[in-house]
Parts: structure tokens; sequence; C-alpha cells
């Protein structure tokens, strides 16, 4: 069997096994390195088919005698820049030759997990912020050790020696070591413990621009992608699942899709039925030709109606989770006040590759090849299929086609474990589109009642947010005191914190409940609650006569960098100038994974009333994200945000009919066209904060802005999504 090995680790543990190599890192959340390190050495060994017998010490990074320095990256490429920001922070504080590194992903094991994800797991926007200090601190423990080896060789006081550009030098003669020349003399020294790392005004790596390691294996086509696994003898599977959330599988008639040239197998599998082929036209075709029946449940009359009605219900029984002054007082007492309901719907995730696992189970092993997210749940769901230990379990992480929170959940490696154990072979499972797009975990949806208050002179007085949602967290991590009081604080985030000084507030939840499964989503709650806040605020702002920018920096004035980024926005947008003829813009500015993004959005109205578009021209992004590592990837990521957001604005709406979801592919969920994106700017405020999350930021403030600017446009808000629907039904 053509199994694909890392080669680089491979020569670099054959080399190490004669003492030639270097391997180290730092523990990350208190696990036993020596441990880890012996189970990662059985583990890749395993992986080789070759034994390999030496001692590893700690698992990040790998310093051959040709001098390549490799990277062991933990976290998930899904576009975000990780292959490069993360070997870029050890490569800092080691005094690496950039032209040097190398990055590889590294396999599953808990020496990996995300320091504060406490997981293997790429989400919550958490790569740069759970492993900036462990990979730093990596980094320069190396470095400590190479120069002493150097000293040692020497004979000389390590005071007389630094590193530089992959070399340490003697400074008083000017001799020089290249660190694959000390990797054997390195290797016998002692882990250091604390090693003082460098301030930011020494970065020479960070914070620089550095073109991505990964892009050059993307452009020649050698990067792997989950769907582009190729192993000797591999199968193609395909799935039919219930059209009906919750539905059970009744009974199934195969022939005529045995009939069908190429099949191979039919299997029944936890979420429906499995068609097994030569390749996927015959395995999907077989799946049209199934016949099957459901075990239909009370699910199948639900629909968007049912369950926006129930929401509203549901609002009444809300629990109070911040309060500020005395809400219904003020309200009570003020002279002009607002009400309003706002309402999001839900949304796919609609991953450009789609969902697909490649799983080989035999007797003592199982293999996974997979574009994950959850690299820790991915063994472990494994394990519990097979029966097998969890390292027996080897995952072997692809680059992602997409990943926006959809690839941590672990349902497609389930369909391909299943299917892998019950016919003995590898095989490659792929979803179709109609798939992916009907058995999704959704951005759940919301229904929100909002009133506010203003003072004589126009200012807030009082604010009250109810929301109603269903919690993603009930699912994720159903354990005692996680839903403190019945509240998911993911459904919150974005509301029940916001910055603006208003000296009466309230936020209230109701945790609703419906069949519809939902997930993380990019950006997960601040991506309703941006919108919901930011919008109702620029109505508070016309109830008081107050220009939006001037009402939002009155409210900010105790807190800095939201001012900053508001203000740099502001003025990159020419704010305070008169648009050109028939252009309006709006702004919004949201807090979210410890870094802050303002947005103003340009845009016109085109068509007559009744069937117009928002044609949106222009965003202007300002993003302060604490120290930047690679100001590249910063601002693509913002653009990147920016489009995805701006795609759910206008067009994002899953429906449910009848138990189940209408749309099924890009017709009917679209995706915005290269000739509808609009010019975004990025300006990227840099200082010496820690480091704020990336992936998603970008993402919450895009609707608000776009609605706001429809706002001033018509002067009717704009209380619901998708805004191409919501602006054809206003007044």
């Amino acid at each position: 069997m053509n199994t694909p090995v890392n080669e680089s680790r491979r020569r670099f543990l054959r080399t190490s096994a004669a003492g030639g190599g270097l391997l180290l890192a730092v523990s990350l959340g208190g696990c036993d390195q020596s441990a880890a390190g012996k189970a990662l050495i059985r583990k890749i060994a395993a992986e080789d088919h070759e034994p390999i017998d030496i001692f590893l010490p700690s698992v990040f990074i790998n310093i051959a005698p040709n001098d390549t320095v490799t990277i062991e990256v933990p976290s998930s490429e899904m576009g975000q820049g990780v292959m490069t920001s993360l070997p870029m922070i050890i490569a800092e504080e080691l005094e690496a030759n950039w032209a040097n590194i190398r990055a590889e992903f590294a396999p599953a094991h808990k020496a990996f997990a995300n320091p504060h994800l406490r997981n293997q797991l790429t989400g919550g926007s958490q790569s740069i912020r759970g492993f900036w200090r462990p990979m730093r601190q990596a980094g320069a423990q190396a470095r400590t050790m190479l120069v002493e080896a150097a000293a040692l060789t020497w004979g000389v006081n390590t005071a007389e020696c630094y590193a530089s550009q992959g070399k340490v030098i003697h400074k008083p003669s000017n001799r020089s070591f290249t660190y694959g020349e000390l990797v054997g003399k390195a290797a016998t020294l002692s882990l250091p413990g604390e090693v003082p790392l460098k301030p930011a005004s020494q970065f020479t790596l960070i914070g620089k621009p550095q073109a991505r390691l990964d892009v050059p294996v993307k452009v020649n086509g050698q990067a792997v992608f989950g769907i582009d696994v190729k192993l000797d003898h591999l199968l193609i599977a395909c799935v039919v699942k219930s059209p009906v959330f919750g539905a059970t599988l009744k009974s199934f008639n195969a022939n005529k899709s045995k009939a069908i040239a190429g099949v191979r197998d039919v299997v029944a599998i936890d979420s429906g039925v499995a068609v097994v082929a030569d390749h996927y036209w015959a395995a999907n075709k077989g799946c049209e030709a199934l016949q099957i029946q459901w075990q239909t449940n009370d699910k199948a009359s639900v629909n968007s109606q049912s369950i926006r009605d129930t929401y509203r219900q549901q609002l009444r029984q809300a629990k109070t989770v911040r309060t500020l002054g005395d809400v219904e007082q003020a309200l009570q007492s003020a002279k002009q006040t607002l009400d309003a309901v706002y309402e999001t719907p839900f949304l796919a995730h609609a991953c450009m590759e789609p969902m697909n696992c490649t799983a080989y189970v035999q007797n003592n092993r199982c293999d996974v090849w997979v574009p994950t997210q959850a690299q820790g749940n991915t063994q472990n769901t494994a394990a519990k299929i097979t029966g097998l230990s969890d390292d027996q379990v080897f995952v072997h992480t692809t680059y992602l086609g997409g990943g926006f929170g959809r690839r941590s959940e672990i349902d497609f490696v389930k369909d391909a474990v299943q299917i892998s154990k019950a016919i003995k072979k590898p095989v490659k499972l792929i979803w179709n589109r109609e798939q992916d797009t009907r058995h999704d975990f959704y951005r759940p949806a919301t229904y929100n009642h909002l009133r506010a208050a203003v003072d004589e002179q126009g200012w807030p007085l009082a604010w009250q947010h109810d929301i109603a949602s269903q919690s993603i967290l009930e699912r994720i991590l159903p354990l005692p005191g996680i839903l403190l009081r019945g509240v998911d604080p993911t459904a919150i985030e974005g509301a029940a914190h916001l910055p603006y000084s208003i000296p009466n507030f309230k936020v209230r939840y109701a945790m609703t409940h419906s069949p519809v499964p939902v997930g993380f989503w990019r950006s997960v709650g601040n991506s309703n609650n941006g919108y919901i806040t930011e919008c109702f605020l620029d109505e508070v702002a016309a109830l008081g006569g107050k220009d939006p920018v001037q009402l939002r920096q009155y409210l900010l004035k105790d807190h800095p960098r939201y001012l900053q980024v508001l203000q740099l926005a502001a003025d990159k947008a020419r704010w305070h100038e008169a648009p050109p003829q028939g252009v309006f813009r709006g702004v919004a500015v949201v807090k979210s994974f410890d870094s802050y993004v303002a947005q103003v959005a340009e845009i016109s109205l085109q068509g007559a009333p009744g069937s117009q578009t928002v044609r949106v021209h222009r965003v202007v992004c300002a993003v302060d994200c604490g120290i930047v590592v690679n100001p590249n990837t910063v601002r693509a990521q913002l653009e990147s945000a920016v489009i995805y957001g701006l795609t759910a604005a206008l067009y994002g709406d899953i429906n449910i009919v009848n138990g189940g979801v209408q749309q099924a592919n890009f017709t009917d969920y679209r995706l915005l066209p290269m000739d509808e994106s609009p010019t975004v700017e990025v300006h990227v405020i840099d200082n010496d904060e820690a480091p704020g999350g990336m992936g998603e930021i970008g993402v919450p403030p895009i609707a608000p802005a776009v609605a706001n600017a429809v706002f001033a446009a018509t002067g009717n808000p704009v209380r619901r999504l998708p805004i191409h629907l919501a602006i054809n039904s206003l007044p």
C-alpha cells in the first residue's frame, strides 16, 4: 500500500538516532514532555513502518545537520497562514535563517494541544494567541542550547557568543558555527528552564511581511488537501442521509445501486447508507439509485416560521445575564424611546472543499487522512469506533479547503471510519454539495428584542437587549457549570459587554431549541450580535440626532483602542466629507477575540423599489490586533473576512421546510461573485499589546456597516438578514 509519509521528519529522526540532530520544544499546558516525546516517536515509527529508538525530550523544533529547521505546526492550515506565522514566532527567538525554515503538520498528540483550548484544535482565533509564548520560549531555549554548544566546543565563555541568522558567532574572534554543525553537541545538553525573551523592539522577523511557506506547493499542485489523498486500492464512498433532521433509517434496497458499474458495496452506517465504488461518479450514481425508507418523526412539520414563533415565545422567559442601573425606570421616564425586533437566519459554512475524509481501519491500527480543525477529537472518535487505543490511531492532517468552524466537527470522520471498518478496505468519503449544504452544523438563528432611550441632549440613556437562540455549547460541552444558569456564553458574546458608556443597561438570554443542528461559524456569536448591536446603535443615533461616528466617539471615550480604530477607519474613508452622488456610508466597530476592528462601507442601491440590490463598492477596515506577526496574513484575513461576511450579509439564508434544509447548492445558497466584490482597504495599527485573534475578527463589523449604509440611503433600518431580502420588504 502506498501510504504518504513525512520524508523530512523520517530523515531527521534517522539522523537524530545517530546523534546528529536536535529536537526541541516546551511543555504545552503542563503535559509530560518525556512521555509525550516517547509516544510521538512510537507514533512516527509506526507511520514509517521502521523502528526508531531515541529519546525525544520535546516536540516542536527539528534542526538537521544540513541546517534545515523544520517546525512542527500544531494548528490546521485553512488559509489563515499559520504554516508561516507560527514558524515565524519560533524563528524569531531561535535567530534562525528564514531561508532554512520548513513547516509540516504535527501529528495528533496531546503534546500539541493549544494551551488556551486544552485540545489539539484550531478555532476561536487562538493559534497565535495560544502558542505565542510557548513557541517563543521554545525558540529561545533552542538558541540558548546552540550558543552553549558552540561555547563548549570553542572552550570560551557563552557571554562571548551570540546567535544570528542560523549561526553562532564568537565575537572576539569572529569564528562561527552553523546550527547544523552544532546539533550533535547541543543534543547532549540539558533543556534550560525559562529563558528571557526578546523585547519587541529587537524583533527582526515578527512584524515584517513574509511570503507564505505554503504558497509554492499550492501553486504547483503539490499541496495535498483532503480531497486529493491517493492510496493504493483506495475506494470512494458517498452517503445518503435523512432529508429530515433526526429521522432514522427504516430500510433500504440496494439492488439498483449494486447494478451500477463500479459499485462495490452498500453499507448502513449511523448517519445513513453509504455506497462504495471504484470512483466518485459510480458512488454518487449509486446513492441516487438507492431505495430508502426513513422512520419519520414529529420534526417533519418544523419550518422556519414555526422555529421563529417558538423563539419569540421563549423570549418571554429570558434570564438576565448582565445589568447596570435601572433600565425600566429610565425607559419609563424618557421622552424619546425606541423599540425594535432584529432577526438573523441560520447559515451554512459553504466551504469550497466539501466534507471528506479518508480512512483505513486494520486489525491493529487506523489511519485517517483528513482536512480537520480537530486532530484530538478525530483521534478519539476513530479510537472509539474501532476499539483501538489513541496511540494506534494515526491522524494525517491535510490542507483544508476552508474551515470556518465546520471542520471542527467530526461527523464526516465518523462516516469514513465506520465505512472502512465495515468493508475492511481504505475508503475516501466525499460528500456532494447537496449533502454538505443540507447536513451542516449551522450558525444559530436568533430573535432579538431591543429597547433604548435617549436623554434630552440625544445621548443614550438606556439599552436593553433580549436574545433568543439555540445553544452551541449545550451540544459541544454538556458539562456542569459550562452553561451557567442556562446561559451559553457564545450566544451573548458581542452583546453582554458592550464598550459603550450607557448608564442603564441590561442583556437577557433565552436558550431555545429546534431540530436544526448548530455549531461554530466564523466569529460565532459576534457575527450575530455585532450586526444587531451596531445597527441598533445607528437607530439610537438617529433618534438622538447624532452622527453615527460622533455618537460612538462619545460613548467610547474610556476605550482608547476602540477609539483609535474607529478614528482611523473614519479618517481613511473621509467620513466627514460628502460621498459621491448616490453613494452612502455606514460604520461599525466590534471587538472580538481580543482584537478591535472598525469598518466603513460605501454602497449604492440599484434597481427599482421592490427589486433593489445593494452594491458594495468599498470597505475601509482598521484593525488593532496587538503585535502583528505577519502583516501579509493580517491583511489577507481581513480581506477574506469581509468577503465571507458580506456574502452572508447580502445572501445567506438557510430555510427549514418540512423538517429539513431547503437550499442545496450554490444556485440557491449564493456566494458573492468576483464582479460584486468591493475594494477592501486594510489599515493596521501595530503596537506592543499581546496578540489578538485574526481569522474571524473581520466578519462581525461588515454586516452592520453595510446595513447602516442602507439605513443612511433609505431612512429605514435593516432589522433582518440577509439584506437583499430585507430591503425589498422595507416600507
